[in-house]
């Protein structure tokens, strides 16, 4: 166990950074990698398409609720433990759907896997706490450019996987990584000295939980059931009441598992806000690119493409991110987390503008999607340092998992507004109609304009070398 205020040696902080890193990865993976097959998925597994998109949403959910509810449990019991309960989730869950057919059971799998997101933000927390100093940016953006490299690899290299092995070679991929990382994290990651102790705040659990999965069930099925249906009237009312009675409960609670002081602190509220606004933009890159190639040239601005060509196109946005890594760690110390968060919100607005324009040649889209990716992955770099600084140090994996809600928050918002721009604008080719290049642009348009919020609010971060927040 390292002691407060002490940090693992220099040799020792690599393996640690490795096995960390390695984690994220995976985690990402397994959240990406089911989306180029699930059009095929419901005549392998004799089920309708309807039923298959839960192998999605139940993920979604579960991750919901589990990144903050384990954040809280690991600022209370170890980061260290609760990050290998996340990495066993992620094992159990990826193993479950490797040997079984049955759809039931599936769902189980990816709902421990849901559970396993929360090894990210968890990771983040133990490096602010385990790396020397003068390496905890650099760790901190490294750990979240792996988020968007999994994302931008699993396109391309579930669909080549899937088809040549099938799409249970997916899942022994994503366990066997599980288990190193879980064996890497017993034998070189050490636990963290610093905890707040104290008791379960089931209450708050139940409540988060409720509230959360009220608000995020709709807006995964907005596609099916419509915006103005009763069923998503009715869970984001309902939603919206359970988070305001959590809130009253939790100012009642000595141990909360929501500290509301905390997350009235505004560069906190400012933080989340972008990290939702970035989530939704860089979803949007995954889901406006590779259907948007995929599409033929008819069109008028698809090109054709294979499934794999279309998920190429989105790996060099993951590869810049991770490239630009150790950049964006020395932005964070050169002019302060709240500027390089600015920065990358631009960046990402620069490159919806050049989707918007650049619509003649492949190279174009993939130049502008890479100019997003970058962004994003300049944007994730700051925000744990910015959660990180305006945190206490007994709530530092409680606060890191709420930003990464916010982003899934994002993602989701991205998905069903995405999905109900393309769906209102539309093109005809035959029996076929797809999206028109039209409401693309209005996506793209959206999207860019997420970018120019979340530099304003980065903005408005207090931007001052801060020193963390006592307890």
């Amino acid at each position: 166990m390292i002691a407060v205020g002490d940090h693992v040696q220099a040799d020792r902080a690599t393996l640690v950074l490795v096995v960390v890193g390695i984690g994220a990865l995976m985690v990402s993976l397994s959240q990406s990698m089911l989306i180029p097959v699930l059009s095929t998925l419901p005549t392998e597994l004799h089920t309708s398409a309807s039923t298959v998109e839960w192998l999605l949403t139940s993920t979604l959910l579960v991750a919901a609720v589990a990144v903050p509810v384990m954040g809280r449990l690991a600022d209370m019991f170890g980061k260290r433990l609760l990050l290998l309960v996340a990495l066993g989730a992620l094992v159990v869950g990826s193993l479950i759907d490797a040997v079984t057919d049955n759809i039931p059971l599936l769902i189980v799998g990816r709902c421990f896997q849901g559970a396993s997101v929360a090894a990210v933000p968890l990771g983040i927390s133990l490096l602010a706490v385990l790396l020397p100093r003068e390496r905890v940016a650099t760790g901190i953006a490294t750990i979240s450019a792996m988020m968007g490299v999994g994302a931008a690899v699993a396109l391309p290299l579930s669909g080549l996987i899937a088809q040549h092995l099938g799409y249970h070679a997916l899942f022994w991929l994503i366990g066997g990584g599980g288990v190193l990382t879980f064996a890497g994290v017993l034998g070189f990651v050490p636990e963290a000295a610093q905890r707040s102790g104290g008791r379960i705040d089931l209450v708050g659990t139940l409540l988060l939980a409720a509230g959360l999965m009220a608000i995020m069930l709709p807006l995964a099925e907005t596609a099916n059931w419509g915006w103005g249906s009763p069923r998503v009237i009715g869970l984001l009312a309902a939603g919206a009441v359970l988070l305001v009675v959590l809130g009253w409960a939790e100012h009642r609670i000595r141990q909360p598992l929501v500290d509301m002081n905390s997350l009235r602190r505004r560069p906190l509220i400012l933080t989340n806000l972008a990290s939702l606004l970035f989530g939704f933009a860089l979803f949007a890159s995954l889901l406006g690119t590779a259907s948007y190639v995929q599409a033929p040239a008819e069109s008028g601005y698809g090109f054709g493409s294979s499934m794999l060509v279309g998920g190429l196109c989105v790996l060099p946005s993951g590869i810049g991110m991770l490239l630009l890594a150790p950049v964006s760690a020395r932005m964070v110390a050169w002019r302060g987390a709240g500027q390089t968060l600015a920065a990358g919100a631009v960046i990402v607005a620069a490159g919806w503008i050049v989707r918007i324009l650049a619509t003649g040649a492949l190279w174009e889209i993939i130049v502008g999607t890479t100019i997003v990716g970058i962004g994003t992955g300049v944007g994730y770099a700051a925000m744990p340092s910015l959660i990180n600084a305006f945190t206490p140090p007994s709530e530092i994996a409680a606060a890191n998992g709420l930003n990464s809600l916010f982003r899934a928050i994002g993602s989701s918002l991205a998905s069903a507004i995405g999905g109900s721009v393309l769906a209102a604008e539309t093109v005809s080719l035959g029996a076929s109609t797809l999206p028109s290049l039209t409401g693309y642009r209005v996506l793209f348009g959206i999207c860019a304009a997420a970018g120019v919020l979340a530099a304003v609010a980065a903005l408005a971060v207090p931007n001052r070398r801060v020193e963390r927040v006592e307890a």
